[in-house]
């Protein structure tokens, strides 16, 4: 059987960056998934919070960005304008048909398993085995869908998570309940009144958060000093997060817990704000403590609501229809399923979180398996959450394939995306170099 230099699992924004950069250096690879699925599955309406010219999935000539793509379709991919999530999606397929030279297989891994001669079987939905020398593992955000303890024995008839849904006009005339105050829970909501759904908002939070206008990317001195732009935002915390990944990952393990779990927390975009105003049912500082089905048989779901912080108080109860999560993703390494057990329980994972230790170059402890996305967040910090991290991701992790694969005479990677952040602007240097190359975007 022939072994793949590397095969990536996972054909998002992240899998097809990785690939762009592989498939650049020569190497032989192979990848697996549907293109954009994640994205191309999101409801009609839906647009895209990260700036356009944040959103970039990452070749290494800088060739086929999304302000590229815009313009193949006669469309100006402009700062403080949103776009689809749809135009997003349809920008990834055609970033894969020309900076992925292999063609895409569609089918979904369903294990990835260690061989005794150290390489890897990697084995499809449908019972077809490759060999891989190394493996990269891409799979985005849906394996790790987090719902409330309490919401989850109602799954999947009376509550589904946000994700889960490509269309919410089936929800016209019906009452549904969104638990969450990030951009997907309020979104969620206008989308569903929008279509004549009566929604509502359930948050734990005492107030809503939303996203302030994005300044004009041409600004005064002093204005520009005072909140730099970034790709995940203006501000110089933000800054430290979008330019020095690696900084981030030499923090005290305790450190990067506690920022990943509070950085760049739930806000509603500022484009969405007025909308938001249609929602006729806001119920803030409430936490769902039980959900049961309404009556025996039926399809109506009775919520019981305490004061966050509060549990011993008066509680509230309201009948629903239907419940939506929207309620994020936990990057847990026991939540990659398609990783078999033995290779799971043999990874080093990062304190408490559950989420896998990555190296410099975004390798697992497991020699040969190297991971991208939302999984190697709490190790290099916010910006793996969005697009905007993928240009630093797939640079480095091919870096560390050849490293792996022991490829003579190349040299050395560089992506282009470093002197591309903001438009206009050259972004510092990360301060010094990591094990040989570590120098110094969404929905």
């Amino acid at each position: 059987m022939h072994d793949d230099d590397l095969v990536i699992v996972g054909a998002g924004p992240y899998g097809l960056s990785v690939a762009a950069h592989a498939a650049a250096r020569g190497l032989d690879v192979r990848v697996f998934g549907q293109v954009m699925r994640s994205w191309d599955r999101m409801p009609p309406g839906m647009l895209l919070k990260s700036e356009p010219w944040a959103s970039d999935l990452s070749d290494p000539g800088g060739a086929y960005g999304l302000a590229a793509y815009a313009a193949t379709r006669g469309v100006r991919a402009e700062h403080g304008v949103p776009l689809p999530v749809s135009f997003f999606a349809e920008y990834g397929a055609w970033f894969a048909r020309r900076a992925v030279p292999a063609a895409v297989d569609p089918r979904a891994v369903a294990a990835v398993h260690p061989r005794p001669d150290g390489r890897f079987a990697v084995v499809t939905e449908d019972g077809e085995v490759f060999g891989a020398r190394t493996v990269a593992l891409a799979v985005g955000v849906m394996p790790f869908v987090d719902v409330p303890a309490e919401l989850r024995p109602l799954m999947p008839h009376g509550v589904t998570h946000s994700s889960h849904h490509t269309d919410l006009a089936r929800f016209a005339g019906r009452d549904v309940t969104v638990v969450g105050a990030g951009q997907a829970a309020l979104e969620t909501a206008v989308l569903l009144t929008e279509v004549g759904a009566h929604a509502r908002v359930v948050a734990r939070a005492g107030r809503l958060t939303w996203n302030t206008v994005p300044p004009s990317l041409h600004r005064g001195r002093w204005e520009a000093a005072r909140a730099p732009h970034t790709g995940l935002g203006c501000g110089w915390r933000n800054l430290l997060y979008a330019r020095t990944p690696g900084l981030f990952r030499r923090l005290p393990a305790t450190t990067r817990e506690r920022l990943f779990d509070t950085a760049l927390g739930p806000a509603g975009a500022w484009w969405l704000r007025h909308r938001f105003e249609s929602v006729p049912d806001v119920r803030l500082g409430r936490t769902v403590v039980a959900a049961e089905p309404a009556s025996t048989g039926g399809a109506r779901v009775r919520l019981t609501l305490a004061a966050t912080g509060s549990p011993d108080g008066e509680p509230t109860v309201l009948e629903t229809d239907h419940v939506i999560a929207a309620t994020g993703f936990t990057p847990r390494l026991d939540r990659a399923h398609m990783l078999s057990a033995e290779l799971r329980d043999e990874l080093r994972t990062l304190g408490t979180s559950g989420a896998p230790v990555t190296s410099a170059h975004f390798e697992s402890s497991h020699p040969g398996l190297f991971l991208a996305g939302l999984l190697t967040a709490p190790s290099y910090g916010p910006a793996m959450r969005f697009v905007y991290g993928a240009g630093y991701t797939a640079a480095r992790l091919v870096s560390g394939v050849e490293r792996r694969l022991r490829a003579p005479g190349l040299p050395e990677v560089r992506d282009v995306r470093e002197t591309r952040d903001v438009p206009g602007a050259r972004p510092p240097a990360e301060g010094g170099v990591q094990d040989g190359t570590e120098a110094a975007s969404r929905h």
